[in-house]
């Protein structure tokens, strides 16, 4: 599996987040400084956070992202499918000359895998992801 660099960057500012005040709205700005993401990329990131209800978008003077959720409660999946839509196994046919019937069994080996990866996606929460080792 290859991470987006939108996903990856969404967990970068998320992972920020966390280390925050829980109650004070975070800058774009300051995410956007602090991992080194472009402030421009960093906003297009985080519309879907927030149309997920990951995020609390606040304006204002004194506004800024905040977590809707505990970081326990955000998974790895729930990020990467809000940024860059659903996990899906994906075997584009080919079905010339009799190659329907492995189309097929391909695209079900393909369904499995991305089974699977969703299943390991969802078992990972944003506190792990951004721990201090």
């Amino acid at each position: 599996m290859k991470l987006s660099r939108a996903s990856s960057y969404a967990l970068h500012a998320l992972a920020y987040m966390v280390g925050q005040a829980p109650d004070k709205p975070v800058a774009s700005h300051h995410i956007a400084e602090a991992r080194g993401i472009p402030e421009r990329f960093l906003l297009k990131v985080l519309r879907p956070l927030v149309s997920a209800r990951v995020l609390l978008s606040l304006k204002g003077p004194n506004g800024g992202y905040r977590l809707l959720k505990a970081p326990k409660q955000i998974t790895l999946l729930e990020v990467v499918e809000a940024v860059d839509g659903p996990i899906r196994g994906d075997a584009p046919p080919v079905g010339q000359n009799g190659g329907a019937a492995m189309d097929k069994r391909l695209q079900g080996t393909c369904d499995g895998a991305a089974v699977l990866v969703r299943e390991r996606l969802a078992k990972v929460t944003l506190a792990e992801l951004a721990k201090k080792k």
